[in-house]
């Protein structure tokens, strides 16, 4: 029960993401489709019962626990996970606790993230253009993000941004975003739209592959490579004209499964152990069980067993289908 968790390729797991809700107050186009069915309330993990998962994994050697969801701070008393969480960080058995975010919610809980640990957090931002933006998120309101990146920095909070590269939406706002993100001495990292799921739009017209996006960057800056690793996919370098990081996660041109150190539960309790495919634990119900962790650890053990080699994503016209079939918000980020 406190064994690492190594699975079979001899890749040591270091790394939960932990999805607390399907749910989300925007409907992103490369995400969601618009007319989304959530879970019902009474098929997901208690914030209790995800306390107990997520400090079955501390116990295993996870350094590092990522709050997502869907959104994850539109989760009901959800600042009470992040209480009980943050005594992993106070006994040091965790380095980080953190939370991916469309920062809707960030002006409400950006102090108390702080509060509790919280030391970093992502924002999803695609567009700075208030129209653009509505038609990527449907429903968002950019003024209200923006004002929650601010408050999250008054907090202390160190910030990067997640913009996915959208092909004919937001290719040409790549450098402004860039430029924005330095100014204010955020990382920016960009993310190729990866074959998660439904949507009504045709992702052959949304992909954009990050070796043309960095070709063209170079046009007008310098980019260093750097070593530097935040524990996910990132691969980051130097912009030496600003002075910031840019990281790229290029799952379809370059992936980076030889190195993936990361497992997501899912709000319903079921560890999937590669985003781009199906091989999946249910911990839910071991955990209910019995009060002891055994049943849940062996589960867990069994995970490590059955992780896959690495996704087999791919975006073309003639094999237009989602790699798999459930959403990236339904995974956990």
């Amino acid at each position: 029960m406190t064994a690492p968790l190594i699975d079979t390729f001899g890749r040591t797991v270091s790394y939960l993401r932990i999805s607390v809700t399907d749910r989300c107050d925007f409907r992103c186009v490369y995400c969601m489709s618009e007319h989304m069915s959530f879970l019902p309330k009474k098929e997901l993990l208690s914030l209790e019962e995800v306390d107990r998962v997520a400090s079955a994994f501390v116990a295993r050697g996870v350094k590092k626990l990522r709050i997502t969801g869907g959104e994850p701070l539109v989760r009901r008393n959800v600042m009470s996970l992040f209480r009980a969480l943050s005594r992993h960080l106070e006994s040091g058995a965790l380095e980080e606790l953190t939370v991916t975010t469309n920062g809707s919610q960030l002006g409400k809980y950006a102090a108390e993230l702080a509060d509790c640990g919280v030391r970093r957090v992502n924002v999803s931002l695609d567009t700075l253009d208030a129209d653009t933006f509505h038609a990527i998120t449907r429903w968002g309101d950019l003024d209200r993000v923006l004002g929650g990146i601010e408050a999250a920095t008054a907090a202390g909070l160190k910030v990067k941004i997640n913009m996915v590269a959208l092909k004919d939406t937001n290719a040409h706002e790549i450098e402004p975003m860039l430029r924005f993100c330095h100014e204010r001495g955020h990382d920016l990292t960009l993310i190729e739209t990866m074959p998660l799921g439904e949507i009504e739009a045709d992702r052959t017209d949304q992909y954009l592959p990050l070796t043309a996006v960095r070709a063209g960057l170079e046009e007008h800056f310098t980019l260093i490579d750097l070593p530097d690793r935040t524990g996910g996919p990132a691969r980051y370098v130097r912009v030496a004209e600003t002075g910031g990081r840019i990281g790229f996660i290029t799952p379809l041109t370059h992936n980076f499964c030889e190195s993936c150190n990361r497992v997501r539960l899912t709000c319903t309790g079921t560890l999937y152990l590669c985003l781009g495919q199906d091989h999946a634990v249910d911990l839910r119900e071991p955990l209910r069980q019995s009060e002891g962790d055994e049943a849940l650890h062996r589960a867990i053990d069994h995970g490590m067993m059955i992780k896959p080699k690495g996704h087999d994503f791919v975006i073309e016209r003639r094999n237009a289908r989602p790699a798999v079939a459930r959403h990236m918000s339904t995974t956990g980020g």
